[in-house]
């Protein structure tokens, strides 16, 4: 081959090379666009592993896409306060939020069931049902609203909350003033406390200064952070009202539709691993709370039966007649409902006989 034949070669196929290139990089760009989004949280920074999972979610779809879809976090009040984060994305203010469905249970009790109800389900249950069918319900009933969501975070079962003063009876309860989110609110109603919706960044001062008299949030880790021990000492348990409270991603419906294939699902695989590693980390970092928090004066103590079972006989109550007046809380709560039977079943014979065994070997100084 002659010098001349070879470079003739040579330039032809840099040609093609190059208008091949030329014919991928646009294609690429539509597959991949720039696109900036903002995401509300109704959360404090200092609740690290809450705002840290919408932190996780953004960082997974930043690095997944090269950059090219960058989703900005704001905790609460920065840009919206924390209990508006969901209609601030249906009304198109901010395209995303990380926040909790049932703070907004005053528009349709349904939404409390995208989170959790008074004795419902624990968090794998939860998991299991938003996967068989309980989450296409959510969003069937969020669609109208212009919302889509996705779960992204779950605490566990959390603790009873922190009285300033000893609950013995169900008559202690009466005439208090509760922070308490949800149904749980309409539940504890009926047992004479007055609950109050107040933002997790306001609880701490008005509890110091007695504008309320108990207070739940979430559990260990992030009441220590909180301080509740230095002006509440009785710390209860369980939180019968929240014994897997799910946190979602709220898109704006129109604005998840619209983007492409491999950005929805970058966004969907984003929000399994936050929902996955919170409830991780409460786990491994609870215990170690809680230890630290009776050396500081927490004073541990469990409802009474007594408690208990008059607040699930108020629950029922409060079903039935969300029921009779929300037909998109009948339709969830039914097929949740159905789903929790076979769930506790199935829980009765394995998990919970492996649990209670183990929790024997603890004791005894086996573990």
């Amino acid at each position: 081959m002659d010098r001349r034949h070879f470079f003739k070669k040579a330039t032809a196929a840099g040609i093609g090379a190059a208008a091949a290139t030329a014919l991928a990089a646009p294609a690429i760009a539509q597959e991949q666009p720039k696109i900036t989004w903002r995401m509300t949280s109704s959360f404090p920074k200092s609740l690290d592993i809450i705002f840290g999972a919408g932190n996780e979610l953004a960082q997974i779809v930043r690095d997944a896409t090269d950059g090219n879809f960058n989703i900005q976090t704001y905790a609460a009040g920065e840009l919206v306060p924390g209990l508006q984060a969901a209609d601030a994305v249906a009304n198109g203010t901010v395209e995303m939020a990380h926040t909790c469905s049932y703070y907004y249970i005053g528009q349709d009790p349904a939404f409390a069931l995208g989170t959790a109800i008074p004795f419902g389900l624990n968090a794998r249950m939860t998991n299991a049902w938003f996967a068989n069918g309980g989450n296409d319900l959510i969003n069937e009933f969020l669609a109208p609203r212009g919302l889509y969501a996705l779960p992204a975070g779950n605490s566990g079962t959390q603790m009873g909350g922190w009285f300033r003063k000893e609950i013995v009876t169900i008559d202690d309860l009466k005439g208090l003033k509760m922070r308490i989110a949800g149904l749980a609110g309409q539940v504890m109603t009926k047992v004479g406390v007055t609950p109050q919706q107040i933002a997790g960044g306001d609880v701490y001062a008005a509890l110091e200064k007695g504008t309320i008299d108990a207070t739940e949030f979430v559990g260990p880790y992030d009441d220590q952070k909180l301080g509740f021990v230095k002006v509440a000492k009785y710390y209860y348990y369980p939180a019968w009202w929240e014994g897997g409270p799910a946190m979602h991603a709220f898109f704006n419906l129109e604005k998840f539709n619209a983007l492409p294939k491999s950005y929805q699902a970058i966004l969907k695989t984003a929000c399994a691993s936050a929902n996955t590693s919170m409830l991780a980390n409460y786990d491994a970092h609870n215990a170690i709370a809680l230890r630290k928090l009776v050396a500081e004066g927490a004073v541990l103590k469990p409802f009474s039966k007594e408690i208990m079972e008059t607040c699930f006989k108020a629950a029922q109550g409060v079903y039935a007649d969300l029921s009779e007046k929300s037909p998109a809380f009948k339709k969830i709560y039914d097929h949740q409902q159905a789903f929790k039977k076979d769930s506790y079943l199935w829980a009765q014979v394995a998990e919970y006989s492996y649990d209670t065994f183990m929790m024997m070997q603890q004791r005894n100084g086996a573990l």
